[in-house]
């Protein structure tokens, strides 16, 4: 059985050592240095796709700029702002290479996620460097694991791990079983340190290419108590991290709230394909009848129908954000039905934003396939990000739908 019980792990030759804090920074200053960001982001997108991760000098551009702690405690240097702030943020940057805003929503949303875990943990890491970065899976059966003297012994293989190639530490979501062909008994996720796993590349997609989104693999792997936690601490109750971790970010349903971490890359490319397609078409002559594309009452139909999709996209994203945000400063728990019209509203959104893409993509015409555009980068991410099951109807309307008529079903993990 592999053991990292008594292994004192230090960061990577790469990983930054920075103690800058980041505390104090405002929500919409924050937003300005992810707009600031975004030409520079746009010079990589290629690179970014080509390298199949984020490229070195994008991950140093955001954590010099702060973005990656944007929702890290402020006791450790973090700016601990409303989790809206990855919406916004991240929207910023899709608008010009969706791949680079995934890595950015996941990457500082687990700051977010280490502030839940036990304050040991939480120290193990944040005091070597605030700016460890942190991929995840959270493919549960994917894993599986047994309660042992101290902790978990943990296996699997599990895919979809974004931003591995960046990060020093994994999230690993896993089944805890008494026996091997018994049913679960608990969700839990296994804090591993990347000289304790192998990374399997697997990741060569035709959209969100730049994520860098492998499979990583662990077989008898020992895991302290400390560095685990069960997935039902991110139900918006009291959870390990509670006692030193205070703010009202870290009162919220994180699991109910996940899409959120992910959205505002939909809304960013629906707006990146906005701005590209109709700054192009005030310009352009249709190839067929030499007329300005813009003096076709279609064309303009269609821009119409694209932008109020965009704009009641951004509505309900931010309606469930500040929603959220307000349950927890009022010290109230959320309800069952918060947690599942947040997921609905997530699904309904993003729905919204694709939908204007495909719009959009149709009033580009053919200017809009060539790879030296941005056009063609959007409409694949778009479709890409669409396929994360967070963003399922069929799953997460049937889930909502299913507690609005009163069927009786298992209790999602929410």
């Amino acid at each position: 059985m592999q053991t990292n019980a008594a292994v004192a792990w230090k960061p990577s030759a790469t990983l930054p050592k920075s103690r800058t804090s980041f505390a104090g920074i405002g929500y919409e200053e924050m937003v300005e240095r992810a707009r600031a960001l975004a030409p520079r982001i746009a010079a990589r997108a290629e690179e970014c796709e080509r390298l199949r991760r984020l490229p070195d000098t994008t991950e140093r551009d955001l954590h010099d700029s702060g973005l990656f702690r944007m929702v890290q405690p402020a006791r450790v240097g973090g700016a601990d702002l409303d989790i809206g702030i990855l919406v916004d943020t991240c929207a910023e940057v899709a608008s010009v290479c969706p791949s680079t805003a995934w890595n950015l929503g996941n990457l500082a949303s687990h700051h977010w996620m280490l502030g839940y875990f036990p304050p040991e943990a939480q120290d193990e890491l944040w005091d070597a460097s605030p700016d460890v970065l942190i991929a995840t899976s959270l493919v549960f059966p994917a894993g599986r694991g047994r309660k042992v003297d101290g902790g978990y012994e943990v296996s699997g293989r599990w895919p979809l791990s974004s931003g591995v190639d960046n990060s020093d530490w994994n999230m690993l979501a896993f089944m805890v079983r008494d026996r091997d062909d018994g049913p679960p008994v608990d969700q839990r996720f296994a804090l591993v340190h990347r000289s304790h796993y192998d990374i399997i590349d697997t990741w060569h997609a035709v959209g969100l290419s730049g994520t860098g989104s492998k499979d990583v693999a662990i077989k008898s792997l020992f895991v302290p108590e400390y560095r685990t936690l069960t997935a039902w601490a991110l139900n918006g109750k009291p959870h390990p991290g509670s006692p030193v971790n205070s703010s009202p970010l870290f009162r919220l349903p994180m699991l109910a709230l996940g899409p959120y971490v992910l959205s505002g890359v939909m809304l960013g490319c629906a707006r990146g394909a906005y701005e590209t397609t109709v700054g192009a078409a005030r310009k352009r002559n249709a190839t067929t009848t030499g007329q300005p594309v813009g003096s076709s009452q279609p064309v303009q139909i269609k821009v119409a129908e694209a932008g109020a999709r965009i704009d009641t996209a951004e509505l309900v994203m931010r309606r469930a954000c500040e929603h959220a945000m307000a349950v927890a400063r009022d010290g109230r728990d959320p309800t069952h039905d918060d947690k599942l019209r947040y997921r609905r509203d997530a699904f309904f959104s993003v729905r919204l934003c694709l939908e204007a893409v495909d719009i959009l993509m149709g009033v580009a015409g053919s200017s809009g396939l060539y790879l030296g555009g941005n056009m063609q980068r959007l409409f694949r991410d778009a479709h890409a990000a669409n396929a994360h099951v967070m963003f399922s109807p069929d799953v997460q309307g049937a889930l909502f739908g299913q507690h609005a008529l009163g069927m009786a079903g298992p209790p999602p993990l929410l």
